[in-house]
């Protein structure tokens, strides 16, 4: 490759016909950028602006071989692939403006972009996995469109990426890398902060690399164009790095490079020589005038558009309306695999796949048993690579599919919460509803197996509150099948389900003890409500799993104190609205609130919370029961005293009736 920065004949007509597609594009980026830079000045632009100016001919290189049905993840920098990918001067312009008729409604704004199968997301790493799912989209689709990622140098230092390297090699999915190598990650210089080579780092995982540079931006095109076409026949993963420099500050205006560094690459710059050189050719000025009249309008317009409207907020609930509920009792593993074969033989586009999950393991509580040997392909095992789990389940569904990924031990969803935070909970919602997110992350939790500190926890309450999911529990008065075949039919919302580890083994049952009866309100993911047959004299909200343990705390004080508890085991935990229990309020003014995780700013915390805004005409009496705020004990004794059980409810219950 020559050291030489390429400057194309202008005066040479077939040399300007060759290039001239290539330059328009890039000549548009720098502009538009440029231009967006002074709007920023001007006050006009919310956030941040990160420019490609310096590394404008990515962009074009790539979108000069992508096809209809491909798809391109994009990065916080990514305004010039995305001009590349579909020439919306006005909605990008707009959208930095934080207009309506920007791309995404203003919600996006300058980093989260969407059109048509073009995406971005600000979080470096983090979408490694994502546009992984979407290569394998693709492989399931059975076409050659590929997936392609942008990504940056300092990505590098990310873990996810590595775990997503090994998933896209190991699964032959068609998944392009761009790394745009532009030596900095924000302020920080490459050799600082890199260890090792960069290309053999993709080496290692057995996926090929090609190098080019912005410089060079004739053969960058052509060697980007070589890259495409050996993702696309071979159906493999490959990297191209480009080596390239910003020549602008990382996000407006913080950089702290040197400026003699700075000037030595401006004056090597291919458009900056392009300008210099041919600034009296008619191609050049009759270009420049284009774009500036484009941009010029973009703005006027994106000026008397109206700024991006706030999504409405979801009403209050209505008072519930309970009725009889039956189902047929099965153990609840058997009630999970069952509804999860139903989803795969229903629906060509469930998949199906998590650690452990292929036959004969069928996952660690055998909650996928055998369905790999009836779904082949389609229920499969990942590797121990929690984050890329997930992302790669956000892209599935993204592309359209139904994924459902086995996370071994709900504890393991903290090494992913950037997928599930970040990225499952805001694509919908930053992205102007364009698309949906129906993905669903299956976890057991809950402690009392012995396993310990970290295989025992109950972390709702650290996934709960993410605006654009769901969080669901299974208990044991409402069937697993029937909870499942709802969330199918369900808004196609990112859905955590947790499925507690003791309950496994549990008969799913409509049949109440006598005495009582078992309820459910109309929602679409109904609250079970264990109802005494005369006045009750507390009121008993239970999370998840524990509600074995607390039918069998509300059956003890019944026959030892006399007292009648009204038991109600919500299956949704996020959204949660606490309405349900008014009713029951009025009568017992006492209330209970029990869960096996940790009380501090806990689910029990909200409901009480929740419960205080009902401004029930009398105060209410309340007591929370959750773990001990220790790391739970692997010894059967000490975990014992250190997780909720029946009688640590029955000596609440007491209290709020005896004081």
């Amino acid at each position: 490759m020559s050291p030489e920065t390429f400057v194309p004949d202008l005066d040479d007509a077939r040399v300007l016909a060759a290039h001239e597609r290539v330059l328009r594009q890039a000549l548009t980026i720098r502009y538009t950028e440029l231009r967006l830079l002074h709007l920023f000045s001007e006050g006009k632009l919310f956030g941040t602006v990160h420019t490609c100016i310096g590394q404008e001919f990515t962009g074009p290189a790539i979108a000069a071989y992508l096809e209809e049905g491909d798809t391109w993840f994009s990065n916080h920098r990514c305004h010039g692939h995305f001009l590349a990918y579909c020439d919306e001067v006005d909605g990008l312009i707009a959208e930095v403006m934080g207009r309506d008729s920007g791309v995404c409604g203003g919600l996006g704004g300058s980093q989260h972009l969407q059109h048509k199968r073009f995406f971005s997301n600000g979080v470096q790493g983090g979408i490694a996995p994502v546009a992984t799912g979407l290569g394998l989209a693709h492989q399931l689709d059975k076409h050659d469109a590929i997936s392609v990622v942008c990504i940056g140098d300092g990505t590098l230092g990310e873990g996810v990426l590595y775990e997503s390297l090994n998933i896209a090699s190991r699964w032959d999915l068609p998944l392009l890398i761009v790394l745009e190598d532009n030596g900095y990650a924000q302020s920080t210089a490459r050799t600082q902060t890199l260890a090792g080579d960069v290309e053999a780092r993709f080496q290692a995982f057995g996926i090929g690399t090609s190098r080019s540079a912005t410089w060079q931006w004739d053969e960058l095109v052509t060697g980007m164009g070589a890259s495409v076409a050996r993702v696309r026949t071979s159906g493999r993963p490959h990297c191209h790095v480009v080596q390239t420099y910003r020549l602008r500050a990382h996000s407006k205006g913080d950089d702290d490079r040197a400026p003699a560094e700075i000037a030595a690459y401006e004056e090597r710059d291919p458009l900056n020589l392009l300008l210099a050189r041919y600034a009296d050719h008619a191609w050049v000025r009759t270009t420049l005038a284009q774009i500036d009249e484009r941009l010029a309008q973009a703005v006027k317009r994106a000026d008397a558009a109206p700024y991006g409207a706030m999504p409405a907020l979801p009403p209050r609930a209505a008072a519930p309306v309970w009725s009889k509920v039956a189902f047929e009792k099965q153990r609840v593993v058997t009630s999970v695999r069952d509804a999860l074969e139903r989803a795969l033989a229903e629906d060509p586009r469930t998949i199906v796949f998590g650690e452990d999950v292929e036959s004969p393991y069928g996952g660690a509580f055998k909650a996928t048993a055998e369905l790999s040997a009836r779904f082949p392909g389609r229920v499969r095992n990942a590797p121990i690579s929690e984050a890329a789990i997930i992302g790669v389940g956000n892209g599935l569904a993204l592309a359209g599919y139904r994924p459902y990924a086995e996370i071994m031990f709900g504890d393991f969803l903290s090494l992913a919460t950037d997928q599930w935070i970040n990225h499952a909970a805001k694509f919908a919602g930053m992205y102007r509803h364009q698309v949906t997110v129906p993905l669903t992350v299956r976890t057991p939790m809950g402690g009392h197996r012995g396993y310990g500190p970290t295989h025992s926890q109950s972390l709702e309450r650290l996934f709960v509150g993410a605006p654009g999911t769901r969080v669901l529990a299974l208990h044991h008065r409402m069937s697993p099948a029937a909870l499942y075949a709802a969330l199918r039919k369900a808004e196609p919302l990112p859905t955590l389900v947790v499925e507690n580890k003791l309950l496994y083994a549990c008969q799913a049952d409509a049949a109440p003890p006598p005495g009582f009866q078992l309820l459910q309100d109309s929602a679409g993911f109904p609250t079970s409500r264990l109802q005494p047959e005369g006045p009750a004299d507390v009121t008993l909200v239970v999370i998840g799993g524990l509600s074995v343990e607390a039918e069998r705390a509300v059956l003890h004080v019944l026959e030892e104190d006399e007292l009648l508890v009204d038991l109600f085991l919500p299956t949704q935990l996020y959204p949660f609205d606490a309405t349900f229990l008014a009713e029951s309020l009025m009568q017992t003014r006492r209330l209970v609130v029990a869960e096996e995780g940790q009380g501090f700013a806990g689910l029990g915390s909200e409901i009480l919370a929740q419960v205080a805004e009902l401004a029930l005409p009398h105060a209410v009496r309340v007591a929370r029961v959750s773990a001990a705020p220790v790391p739970i004990p692997s010894a059967r004794p000490l975990e014992a005293q250190a997780l909720p059980t029946a009688e640590s409810i029955i000596q609440k219950i007491r209290e709020v009736t005896r004081g």
